[in-house]
């Protein structure tokens, strides 16, 4: 199968959606299917066409500097879609490289499906400080766009009911985004761990707090600053690493400062995708106090690394853990001090770490690409009866929302 993957967002950009993209595509390979990427240009890319990537004329998006957004290329989109001949069109992003794989789509007559990675509502401060767009906009604009897909994938349950509380009226999938589990199977060696901690001046017994996430204000990364001298009062030798960059960096590095924390927080700054395993294996914990997550993605990750979660109670993580082996989730800063509290002083006991590797299997990245392959025969059989009926109409089908 021939399929085009059309994202305004991939590397060297850093984000979650990128991650989710990449290891959708390096999966559909290894799947034996050919996968491209169409995305937006990106000044610090190096590949090329020849990779399978095909970037066009892009700027910085409006008061959101470290994404762009795609201005032209429709033409030349549909020329090389043809010369791919492309099966299906799997668009990741809303805005400009969505709308060209709508187009493209409809032009070829092949399926068009959506991954909805965003929740918008929980962004809107960055446009105007809030004053332009009002959630209601989002759901009007999400409806339209997402009229007529041949389907759409959500990556969890809060993303199925957001979308249905939009009246989103084509087929809807759960499929939540995997996690390249060759990757985080490569266990560092004790040498190579103790290496990275030297690198921040951690000791081998030094309990450390990992943070891995975009440094912006929805990630909530000040609640866990705020927390950080309750949890020093009964550990007094903790680290918290944050790690990433982005614009809430110098409002948290402000606070760090203010309330005399710079000997126990420490600032990581964005490190290179292929370093991500590397800091979850020389940690004791992961914590998250983000409550705009529409799949917690790095939380995934943590526990693929054999490392326990600390995470702020959402619909995702209330089906995530179900076991205190696997990580707990807090609302109250008290219940995440004594999160952290509990898996510093108790390291993981081997029926944890099972209780891990059972959680693994359904969000592997082999079972994510079987569940997306499926997905794509079921649209291209539906839109097949369709054309069979209409054959001069190219609509998309609206059946069963959860299929």
């Amino acid at each position: 199968m021939n399929i085009g993957l059309f994202t305004d967002t991939y590397f060297p950009q850093v984000s979650g959606v990128a991650t989710s993209i990449k290891t959708l595509r390096d999966e559909l390979i290894a799947q034996g299917h050919h996968v491209y990427i169409f995305t937006s240009s990106d000044p610090r890319a190096t590949d090329s066409p020849a990779d399978g990537i095909y970037r066009f004329p892009s700027v910085p998006f409006v008061s959101f500097k470290d994404r762009r957004i795609a201005f032209t290329g429709w033409f030349k989109v549909l020329r090389i879609a043809r010369k791919l001949q492309l099966d299906i069109v799997h668009n990741q992003t809303e805005f400009s490289l969505g709308v060209m794989g709508k187009f493209v789509a409809k032009e070829m007559g092949i399926p068009c499906l959506h991954t909805y990675h965003t929740m918008y509502q929980d962004y809107l401060h960055y446009i105007a400080n809030g004053r332009i767009l009002k959630p209601k906009d989002v759901a009007r604009l999400a409806h339209f766009y997402l009229k007529n897909m041949s389907g759409i994938v959500a990556p969890s349950e809060r993303v199925l009911d957001v979308l249905e509380s939009y009246h989103v009226e084509s087929p809807i999938r759960i499929i939540p985004t995997g996690v390249n589990l060759r990757v985080y199977e490569l266990r560092d060696t004790t040498a190579q761990k103790q290496a990275l901690r030297s690198q921040y001046g951690y000791q081998p017994d030094t309990p450390v707090m990992l943070s891995l996430s975009r440094l912006a204000f929805e990630k909530n990364i000040g609640g866990l600053i705020a927390a950080m001298p309750d949890i020093i009062a009964q550990e007094p030798r903790v680290q918290l690493l944050i790690v990433g960059d982005g614009p809430a960096r110098a409002s948290l590095e402000r606070q760090v400062r203010e309330m005399n924390l710079r000997d126990h927080v420490t600032f990581a700054g964005q490190i290179d995708n292929d370093q991500v395993p590397h800091y979850y294996q020389m940690a004791d914990v992961f914590v998250s106090a983000s409550d705009s997550e529409s799949q917690g993605l790095t939380y995934d990750e943590a526990l693929a690394s054999d490392l326990p979660i600390v995470v702020r109670r959402s619909e995702y993580t209330d089906q995530l853990i179900d076991d205190p082996g696997i990580g707990l989730s807090f609302q109250k800063r008290s219940e995440l001090v004594q999160g952290v509290i509990n898996y510093l002083h108790n390291p993981p006991s081997p029926e944890a770490t099972i209780k891990r590797q059972q959680k693994l299997h359904d969000i592997s990245a082999a079972v994510f690409g079987r569940r997306v392959i499926e997905f794509y025969e079921d649209c291209q059989a539906q839109l097949k009866k369709e054309q069979a009926l209409t054959p001069r109409h190219h609509h998309a089908f609206h059946r069963s929302r959860r299929f």
